[in-house]
């Protein structure tokens, strides 16, 4: 009886890792179909961002597919920042940790828009992607 009170707390922590795995193996299989519609997309546990010609569209990955889904236009965006803590950097100067995010800043709206990431590099990556995509078009990203 001991040693079954003794097993007791791995047994459900076995099975609260499996249902762990399989809810996110499910996530990503739902952003693998939405994904399947955009030239670039990215997955993390924060949100999915999908790129197809200047449209952007993001939103939070769930079991079944993305929800608070947001699309804009890149003409639409005046410049798009790298935030970590909420501060703008540099990215070549950005830090090892923190909490990094992509700040679209809207010309005509006095508006923001904030795309969280898990990873500065990868946030950086992002950034530098879509501010050559914009520039292609011989648009002015104002950075």
């Amino acid at each position: 009886m001991e040693r079954g009170l003794l097993w007791l707390p791995l047994l459900i922590a076995f099975f609260w890792l499996a249902w762990a795995g399989w809810n996110e193996y499910q996530k990503i299989e739902a952003y693998k179909h939405w994904a399947e519609n955009f030239e670039q997309a990215k997955y993390d546990i924060y949100a999915v961002l999908g790129q197809k010609g200047k449209i952007i569209t993001w939103g939070k990955p769930t079991r079944r597919e993305p929800v608070e889904i947001e699309s804009f236009s890149l003409d639409d965006v005046e410049s798009i920042n790298l935030l970590v803590d909420n501060r703008r950097i540099n990215s070549e100067e950005a830090p090892s940790k923190g909490k990094p995010s992509l700040e679209f800043i809207f010309a005509k709206q006095d508006k923001s828009m904030k795309v969280p990431f898990t990873d500065i590099s990868l946030a950086a990556k992002w950034q530098s992607y879509l501010q050559k995509l914009h520039w292609k078009s011989g648009d002015d990203l104002g950075n």
